[in-house]
């Protein structure tokens, strides 16, 4: 039987992963322990679990350094890795929005925008034929409209508390982002009974 290789999500998502690990039978308690381990061997469960920062899960599943990572929607869509989403895993939910001053953007023939996330902002207002300049943003991206930077920006919008403490609103959403399940193509076919058990009891928890 081969060993499956997981890379999950550092941050948010990574607690809600390990749950779900957790409930179709796998022993987690090595990854909830106090350390800075990065890679855990679960031999119980013929697994390897890798924490990684977001941006990286997608690249090492697309190299087959892992077989399966867990990930967010927003950094899929982001990444544009070559790999397979096979299921929504229902958590981590939240939505990608455009988001400013009210009457400030509206109608504008070019916009600037503020965002973490410049492919998926590009090709968002590329769709719409809106002429726009993409600034590349590090921290927060909601100062960027207020202190006159850009019109708007492009960010994950959970409860729209920090749009709303800082004078912003949501002015379009563009989609619904979760945690999401994704397979290197080639371990796929090679591990594919291993693999699809997997799925199969993920399948079954998050419905």
């Amino acid at each position: 039987m081969e060993k499956i290789k997981i890379a999950i999500a550092k941050g948010r998502l990574a607690k809600y992963s390990i749950s779900l690990l957790e409930e179709i039978g796998i022993n987690c308690n090595v990854l909830k322990e106090d350390n800075r381990k990065l890679v855990f061997h679960l031999p119980e469960n013929n697994l390897e679990v890798i924490l990684l920062k977001a941006q990286d899960v997608p690249t090492y599943v697309e190299h087959g350094v892992v077989d399966m990572g867990i990930v967010g929607k927003d950094t899929l869509m982001e990444m544009e890795r070559q790999l397979y989403e096979v299921l929504d895993l229902k958590f981590g939910k939240c939505k990608f929005s455009v988001a400013g001053r009210l009457m400030e953007g509206n109608g504008k023939k070019h916009l600037r925008v503020a965002t973490k996330y410049p492919n998926v902002a590009k090709k968002y207002f590329a769709e719409k034929g809106q002429s726009v300049e993409i600034i590349r943003q590090e921290g927060s991206v909601e100062l960027a409209p207020i202190m006159g930077l850009t019109d708007v920006i492009v960010d994950i919008v959970e409860t729209g508390r920090t749009l709303k403490e800082n004078g912003l609103v949501i002015l379009e959403d563009i989609a619904d982002l979760s945690a999401r399940l994704v397979l290197n193509k080639v371990s796929f076919k090679t591990k594919k009974k291993e693999i699809t058990a997997i799925i199969d009891l993920i399948g079954e928890k998050v419905g």
